[in-house]
């Protein structure tokens, strides 16, 4: 049976969720708008505002809603996960307000399944408890998030690993107290068994931040997205995250979360684009009367509500597979790549249709969409750019299929209507 009913209890939770994010978390979203502020805590105002925020929701029953409980988490599973992400895709600070922000939830996550009991006590335990930020760091300057194409080195000197190289692209390394990086450590491998995971802590010496990066239209020099180095860092083998040569399989298993979980905000967002949109719509008077009067404007909202209803649905049963244990199988690496493309597309197409339905005052700084176009860009890069998952998508599908050996292709008309007379003609001839 497909069933799409939510259980009373849970849309009671979701109930407040609207109204907390609405009454409490878009207020932050107002008074601390720089996009790194939600992972600042320099910013002792922003931390005193936000505290009682995140005490409510772990006194719900909300905190960390994308972990087991037995990890520290909610216990909710994906797909209610999905209804709250919704919700919270519409502010910055809502993913820190309910303790599953990026990068720190897919770190959780992988350090709960491939951490060792003194690796979840010391780093795990307070990320959780949201007393820690963290930074997932594979990205380089030259081979870009290919993990098959790594300079970055991580060479064993006695009981140590000394590691030297650049990334680029380290989200929130200012911030963090810890490091996940991916590093060379069997240069002469299987190209995916040559990568290992390291944890370095905030300040271990050799880590050197090179200069901060931001989005486009934020100050040079300034941003979450900084370039660092490692400069002949040493660490103990106990830092490392999961077996030698694993560190490929162990990103994947953090990736394929960390994609789920952006589309999930991605939903969130263009719904608010489109709220925007269908109201500026109603408001807004133009020769011959209202835009949405007009049918140009009609089809554009009708045909960004029609694909958000498809892409939200393309998500729920992604997160439904994980659910099922089949989020990290074949079909759900499918399914999660096409879910990968698809956020980067609708996220574009439904935000530049509402910033252009605002006129000049949308492509002002008076209006969020400057910002939130640059996310969409991000999520056609970040976790694999674009193409890369159309490629995977393309040769899942092609797996398996043999070419046709006929001199047409096999859904030839005039082949198939001579097989299928000569099947049928012990009844047409009989009843000639």
């Amino acid at each position: 049976m497909i069933d799409f009913a939510i259980e009373p209890e849970f849309e009671e939770q979701l109930a407040w969720v609207r109204a907390f994010v609405a009454e409490e978390v878009e207020a932050m979203d107002l008074v601390f708008d720089d996009m790194s502020a939600p992972y600042d805590r320099s910013n002792l105002a922003a931390r005193a505002a936000l505290k009682p925020l995140q005490d409510e929701v772990k006194r719900r029953g909300l905190w960390a809603a994308h972990l087991p409980a037995h990890d520290g988490g909610a216990g909710i599973g994906q797909v209610k996960l999905l209804h709250i992400n919704e919700i919270l895709g519409r502010t910055d600070w809502g993913p820190v307000v309910f303790g599953c922000q990026g990068p720190d939830s897919g770190n959780s996550e992988i350090l709960a399944a491939f951490g060792t009991e003194d690796q979840k006590a010391r780093w795990l335990k307070p990320l959780v408890a949201g007393e820690m930020y963290s930074c997932f760091s594979m990205t380089e300057p030259t081979g870009g998030a290919d993990p098959t194409r790594l300079k970055t080195q991580a060479v064993r000197d006695g009981e140590d690993w000394v590691i030297t190289g650049d990334k680029w692209y380290a989200s929130h390394a200012q911030y963090a107290d810890f490091i996940i990086v991916a590093a060379v450590t069997d240069p002469d491998a299987e190209p995916h068994l040559r990568n290992t995971l390291f944890i370095v802590p905030k300040g271990a010496p050799g880590l050197e931040i090179v200069r901060e990066v931001g989005f486009f239209g934020e100050p040079e020099g300034v941003g979450g997205h900084p370039y660092i180095r490692f400069n002949a860092l040493r660490l103990p083998d106990s830092a490392r995250l999961g077996d030698r040569g694993g560190g490929f399989a162990v990103a994947q298993a953090r990736l394929g979360g960390g994609r789920i979980h952006h589309a999930m905000r991605a939903i969130g967002l263009c719904q608010r684009a489109i709220d925007m949109m269908t109201e500026r719509a109603v408001s807004r008077e133009v020769a011959g009367g209202r835009l949405i009067d007009k049918q140009s404007v009609q089809n554009d909202i009708a045909a960004s509500a029609i694909a958000l209803r498809q892409f939200r649905l393309q998500v729920l049963h992604a997160a439904w597979m994980f659910d099922a244990g089949l989020g990290h199988g074949r079909e759900g690496r499918l399914a999660v790549s096409m879910v990968k493309v698809a956020t980067a597309d609708i996220t574009r197409d439904i935000l530049w249709k509402a910033m252009h339905m605002h006129g000049a005052l949308g492509t002002s700084n008076e209006l969020p969409f400057g910002k939130w176009l640059g996310l969409a860009a991000m999520f056609g890069i970040a976790d694999g750019p674009t193409e890369v998952h159309l490629s995977s998508v393309a040769k899942a599908l092609s797996r398996g299929v043999e070419p046709w050996p006929g001199l047409f292709p096999r859904e030839h008309l005039p082949t198939r209507r001579i097989a299928a007379r000569a099947k049928l003609a012990r009844y047409t001839e009989a009843a000639a």
